[in-house]
């Protein structure tokens, strides 16, 4: 197998992996928003743990996506076009997400905020359930023909597989938020994310490792079963940490079981990134599915320089926001109403605090 389709293979996998294990924090947040707590400053405290760097963890995705197109223009052509449908409601989710987050504030109402509270929430769900279906697929086949086109109706998709990945990654998220949030936060809301991270966090993991061990019998290696059974210590080690209150060492658990348990099912399935249900001749591999030697070099040297600065980048924005979230860091909500009014004679400078960066959410 060439070099430089098997590296950017991995590439492909270490940028989903990153995805997941930072935009899985974010997405449980706000599937909590919806059922969490009805007490606003405890809302508003969950909401601005994440609101520093939830639109940065997004980028990997665009990136792996991205990269998925550039790397292996076949791999994402049948992949995107058999998935078209799940793909429209994730790409719906991600928008619901993003303008609740930026407008929940914007809006002095409980009403209003109710509802960005909602469209948060729903959002979340249809993300991560939508790119779990679609991660499972991935791993374990959909049916394409010999050109790689879909064969059957919009729906020939929906299979076990799919909605076994959709509770997979949501289960994952719900997990990472609670291990996140007792990270990050004093108070109720650590004490309610302890609670249910033990009670409730075996449970939300199982069907993960459903589809860990789903693909390692597909596939067979031996040496991949290694991962698993590390994946599985991390997890017993979180949920233990979690018990006896080292809220890192249970979020560093729930990340390395997350990292073992998507390697494991990357490298089973290797060398076929995209399997046939109809014909295993008709699977994609890394080498009819990716792009031409110069463009794969051309991409590396890119990435050789990019990456190490978007990392820097990304750890740097993460040290400055490590501290605990209080209630009482908060400011007192607010209504825009006089700043608009205000601003008709006085220019906008960004300084008002009214417009939101991101990092508050009144």
């Amino acid at each position: 197998m060439e070099l430089l389709p098997t590296l950017w293979f991995i590439a492909i996998a270490v940028l989903w992996i990153g995805f997941l294990v930072l935009d899985g924090f974010d997405l449980g947040v706000g599937m909590l928003m919806l059922t969490s707590t009805r007490d606003e400053r405890q809302r508003r405290q969950m909401l601005n743990t994440i609101g520093p760097v939830w639109d940065g963890n997004e980028v990997w995705l665009i990136t792996a996506a991205a990269g998925l197109f550039a790397a292996f223009p076949d791999w994402y052509a049948s992949l995107f076009s058999a998935l078209y449908l799940p793909f429209v409601l994730v790409l719906v989710g991600l928008i619901f997400r993003a303008v609740s987050i930026e407008y929940r504030g914007k809006v002095h109402s409980d009403r209003w905020r109710r509802w960005a509270d909602r469209a948060l929430g729903t959002g979340s769900f249809l993300a991560a359930f939508g790119l779990g279906a679609a991660l499972a697929l991935t791993t374990t086949g959909l049916p394409l023909d010999a050109n790689g086109d879909r064969v059957g109706g919009a729906f020939a998709w929906f299979s076990p597989y799919a909605v076994l990945g959709g509770l997979a990654l949501v289960g994952f998220c719900l997990v990472h938020a609670w291990a996140f949030l007792g990270l990050r936060t004093e108070g109720p809301v650590r004490v309610r994310a302890r609670r249910f991270l033990l009670r409730f966090g075996p449970a939300a993991l199982l069907p993960l490792v459903g589809w860990v061990v789903a693909v390692q019998l597909l596939n067979g290696k031996t040496w991949t079963w290694v991962l698993l059974g590390a994946a599985v210590v991390a997890a017993l080690f979180g949920w233990t940490s979690a018990r006896l209150g080292h809220e890192g060492r249970a979020f560093a658990g729930s990340a390395v079981f997350l990292v073992c348990g998507v390697a494991s099912i990357f490298a089973n399935v290797y060398p076929v990134v995209l399997p046939s249900t109809l014909d295993p001749a008709h699977d994609l591999t890394v080498a009819n599915a990716s792009n031409s030697d110069y463009t794969l070099g051309v991409l590396t040297v890119v990435a050789g320089i990019g990456l190490p600065l978007v990392l820097l980048y990304q750890g740097w924005s993460y040290w400055v926001f490590r501290r605990r979230l209080s209630t009482g860091h908060l400011p007192e909500p607010h209504a825009v109403t006089a700043a608009v009014a205000s601003a008709r004679t006085i220019p906008f400078d960004g300084s008002s605090g009214t417009g939101g960066t991101g990092t508050r959410h009144p």
